[in-house]
């Protein structure tokens, strides 16, 4: 269980109060059915590696080129505090896939398409949240399947418009979701959220963005940044992270946002398959702190195809393996 679950269940009470329905009408009275050639308990979604971050298809690419998430960070300079938010994290702890071939095991996502009738949401912190409707149908995979404890999370992208939606804590009524925040990011766009807002991610990020997506993986090329989490992290944020969720003050703990990288110096030329794929993006795009949770577990969409055997290559490279991007500003938290 991530550790910004603790964070949602000490503020619940108060954000219930604030609770309203966002965004009536949008489904014509009707259930949606599943997108069509889409399989609702899949990830994935009829993609190419072309294009900024790699196409969803041949319309729409995840953010443009010179969006932070595909920019080249190989070449940048090291922050002079990278080994301090190292060992924050353990230096000696291994970076672990949080994915797997196991269905349940990663973050699913679905690309509808433009006619996808949309539904109200309601939001716990609709304060933060983007407003409704969402086109999400209500047979939508949940992360971790429904129902669970976990974090829920719920991804969609409308393929005609290219636009991503996300929702966190997510669960399916009758008529409608139910969550504890949504998200919507223009993937033609490099806007960010406004500061002190999250999204379905404790960080402000989208997630999408930022998961080893098998398509990718298997063709050998990942061209964007991904997403990780660590278990201590600093009350602050590092654009293009707009939020943090940290309960420590700490300046030697990393803050949301904070972009590491596989040093240069990592000997990568023993590994094979999808490994070496990840490998090769985090020297080049580095991985994006992202959310609470255990240190170095690396986000992944859920896809039946993984090979365990191929991803469990990861789980031999330390802590140590890995510094920090030189970061300009860091953002307190605002309250």
């Amino acid at each position: 269980m991530r550790g910004r679950l603790l964070l949602r269940e000490a503020t619940a009470c108060a954000a219930l109060v604030a609770t309203v329905a966002i965004g009536c009408g949008g489904n014509n009275g009707s259930p949606p059915s599943a997108p069509g050639g889409e399989d609702p308990a899949g990830g994935g979604g009829n993609g190419s590696t072309a294009g900024g971050g790699g196409a969803i298809n041949s319309n729409c690419t995840v953010f443009p080129a010179d969006n932070p998430w595909n920019r080249d960070i190989s070449n940048a300079p090291v922050d002079p505090n990278s080994d301090q938010y190292v060992a924050s994290l353990g230096r000696d702890k291994k970076l672990h896939p949080d994915f797997g071939s196991n269905p349940s095991y990663g973050i699913p996502y679905i690309v509808v398409p433009g006619t996808q009738p949309k539904l109200p949401v309601r939001f716990e912190e609709p304060r933060e949240s983007d407003p409704g409707p969402y086109p999400i149908p209500l047979n939508a995979p949940v992360e971790g399947g429904n129902p669970t404890a976990g974090d829920r999370h719920v991804l969609a992208i409308d393929r005609e418009r290219c636009v991503l939606y996300e929702l966190y804590a997510a669960e399916p009524k009758s008529d409608m979701w139910h969550a504890y925040s949504g998200a919507v990011f223009d993937l033609r766009s490099n806007k960010l959220r406004p500061d002190g807002w999250t999204s379905a991610d404790a960080a402000g990020l989208p997630i999408l963005a930022g998961l080893v997506r098998h398509e990718e993986a298997a063709a050998g090329e990942i061209r964007h940044a991904l997403r990780f989490t660590a278990n201590r992290t600093q009350n602050a944020f590092v654009r293009p992270a707009t939020h943090a969720a940290g309960s420590t003050s700490d300046a030697n703990a990393p803050p949301m946002g904070a972009r590491f990288r596989l040093k240069a110096s990592f000997d990568t030329s023993k590994f094979r398959g999808s490994a070496k794929a990840v490998l090769t993006a985090l020297r080049r795009y580095g991985m994006f702190l992202a959310d609470n949770g255990s240190s170095w577990y690396l986000s992944g969409e859920a896809n039946s195809k993984w090979d365990d055997d191929d991803l469990g290559q990861l789980k031999t490279i330390p802590g140590s393996a890995f510094e920090v991007v030189e970061i300009d500003e860091i953002v307190k938290n605002p309250p």
